[in-house]
Order: structure tokens, then C-alpha cells, then sequence
């Protein structure tokens, strides 16, 4: 058996002269979570429309689960299932309907598709709110409810597209403990997140694409570390001085220094700690108060900055619908 869950060799996806995805290679194994990050029109939800046979590829070949996804489309369809960025459930429906509807278009008989609605409902805490119309969901249960219509019949592998946006914070804890119970269950998930704290918490490795290229690979911790050993951030009291202090930090760390959103805030990835204090002391011999300081481990935002020149979150130009 193939131990590849994906497999692209030059996948290319064009809409008129836009080249949503261009030349995509994939090597994915099953199991695990394997994050493709990027921001808005880089390319992941048209790569994620290709793999899950909802797009026909311009170039290249794709393999999902060792079957081509033009070819053999059927048998992909039969193994793999989606969750994109919105509710595709009927909102004019009950929860308990809505997963009743879809085991019985899954074949289901009638008290089995009712069996398997309930265990969702139980399992993804949408138990007292079966019998309630989705459309009166909160944004978290809406979520919730289309995750589980998509797992109705146990995937061997999920495409799950940006699955938190805009979600609060406790509504995507709680979509981040179910994607990790699918994978302790057996399911490979392959998610598409701008959010790099999305990334860093649950994919064991990451796809860094950008304007419809993979332009890095690795896990976290390897991804972090080809941008430098050490991730050092700085906000002086008064935002007059942030220009004379960037100058400094420049001189005596020998790096780049960006200046932050914040008109107060520096921030450089450094090679050499031992610089670091040089830096700090320099700052004080120029009378530059600090606000505060920090040395840690670079983020995923700065390797994506470091990757392509700008945040992870950024917009970009919108992908054209592949419908």
C-alpha cells in the first residue's frame, strides 16, 4: 500500500491569466495532521478543490490515497471528505436532520442513520441542541455540526479548509480537540489555516505556500529555526525613539530589524545571543528607555515574513472561484 495520503508532482491550477496554483509539490504521509499554511489567495483552498476532485488540474498529477484524482475520482470521493470555510449543512434544518439526511444519502438505513446522527451529536458536545434549527447555532456549533456531517462516514482522510475563521477562542479550542480525536481515531487531516498558532498547535508538519507555490516544509521547530536561533522583540517608552534605536540594534546585531504594527515595537531574528546583550547595553549608552524586551524562539509569522516579505494573516488577491 501507498504510505502517501497526497501526492503532487507539478500540480497547476490557472483561471484565465491568474495561476492559482503553480506547479505544487506534495508529499504527504497518512497519519498526523500536515498544516498548509498561507494567507488569503495563496493558492490552499484551490490545491484543497484539485486533491478533493472538485477541480480539474491544468498541469501536474495529483494522488490522493494512491488513486489519481482525474482518473480514478470516484474512488477518491468514495475515501476522503471536506469541510471548507463555511457551513454547508441545510440551516433551515435540525442538527439531528441535517446528520440524518446525510447518513441516509450515505447509505444508511433508517435506525442506523438515526444511531449514527445521535453518537455525533453526543460526541461533538450538540446533544441538547439537536432538535434546534442550525440557523440559531452559535458560530462555534455551526463548526461543530458541519465537522460532523463530514465524518458521518468515517473519512480516511479529511480536507479541513480554514475550519476556525472567525471563531472566538474558546470555540476554536473546542474545533481543535475534535480535529485531534479524528486523527487518534485513524483519519489523516490535511488543514489549511492562516492562523500560524493554528499550525503550530496541531500540524505535525507544514506546507509554507505563497502565491501558488510550496516555498518551505518541515515541522514547526525546523521551520523556526532556518529564520535564526533566536527571535528578539523590543518596545522603547517613547515612539520618537524607535528610529535612533532600530539604527543601533541594526549596528550591533549585524540583522535586519522590522519595525511592528505597534509604533513602539522592534523586533530581529538573531544567529548570535551573545550580541543580544551588546545591543541592549548600546541602548542604554544612547539614553533610549525601554518599555520592555524579550529573547525567544522565532514565531511562525516571522518565518513566513522572513519567507516572503509579508505577514501570514496578510490579504492578498482573492483566489478566483474554481466553481
Amino acid at each position: 500500500m501507498n504510505d502517501l495520503a497526497i501526492e503532487t508532482h507539478g500540480l497547476v491550477k490557472v483561471f484565465g491569466s491568474n495561476r492559482a496554483v503553480d506547479g505544487v509539490d506534495l508529499a504527504i504521509p497518512r497519519g498526523g495532521v500536515h498544516g498548509f499554511l498561507g494567507p488569503n489567495g495563496a493558492g490552499k483552498t484551490t490545491t484543497i478543490r484539485v486533491l478533493a476532485t472538485l477541480a480539474r488540474p491544468d498541469g501536474g498529477t495529483a494522488r490522493v490515497l494512491g488513486r489519481d484524482v482525474v482518473t480514478e475520482a470516484n474512488e477518491v470521493r468514495q475515501r476522503v471528505s471536506l469541510t471548507g470555510q463555511f457551513a454547508s449543512v441545510d440551516e433551515d434544518l435540525t442538527g439531528r436532520e441535517n446528520l440524518r439526511l446525510i447518513g441516509r444519502l450515505f447509505g444508511h438505513r433508517g435506525a442506523a442513520a438515526r444511531r449514527r446522527a445521535d453518537e455525533l451529536l453526543d460526541a461533538f458536545g450538540l446533544g441538547d441542541a439537536g432538535d434546534r434549527q442550525v440557523k440559531k447555532y452559535s458560530g462555534g456549533m455551526r463548526r461543530r455540526i458541519d465537522i460532523a456531517a463530514s465524518i458521518v462516514v468515517t473519512p480516511e482522510l479529511l480536507f479541513l479548509d480554514e475550519p476556525t475563521t472567525g471563531l472566538d477562542p474558546r470555540s476554536r479550542n473546542e474545533v481543535w480537540d475534535i480535529v485531534r480525536a479524528m486523527v487518534s481515531s485513524g483519519t489523516t487531516v490535511l488543514l489549511t489555516t492562516q492562523y500560524l498558532d493554528e499550525a503550530d498547535q496541531l500540524a505535525d508538519r507544514i506546507s509554507v505556500i505563497d502565491r501558488g507555490k510550496v516555498i518551505a516544509e518541515g515541522t514547526s521547530t525546523e521551520l523556526k529555526a532556518s529564520v535564526g536561533s533566536g527571535s528578539l522583540h523590543v518596545r522603547v517608552m517613547d515612539r520618537v525613539d524607535r528610529e535612533a534605536a532600530r539604527a543601533i540594534l541594526e549596528r550591533e546585531l549585524a540583522v535586519d530589524v522590522r519595525e511592528e504594527a505597534d509604533p513602539n515595537a522592534l523586533s530581529a531574528n538573531v544567529d548570535e545571543q551573545g550580541r543580544v546583550t551588546r545591543a541592549l547595553s548600546a541602548l542604554d549608552d544612547a539614553r533610549i528607555p525601554l518599555a520592555q524586551f524579550s529573547l525567544g524562539q522565532p514565531t511562525l509569522d516571522e518565518v513566513f515574513l522572513s519567507l516572503t516579505g509579508h505577514p501570514a494573516e496578510e490579504t492578498t488577491e482573492t483566489e478566483v472561484d474554481a466553481a
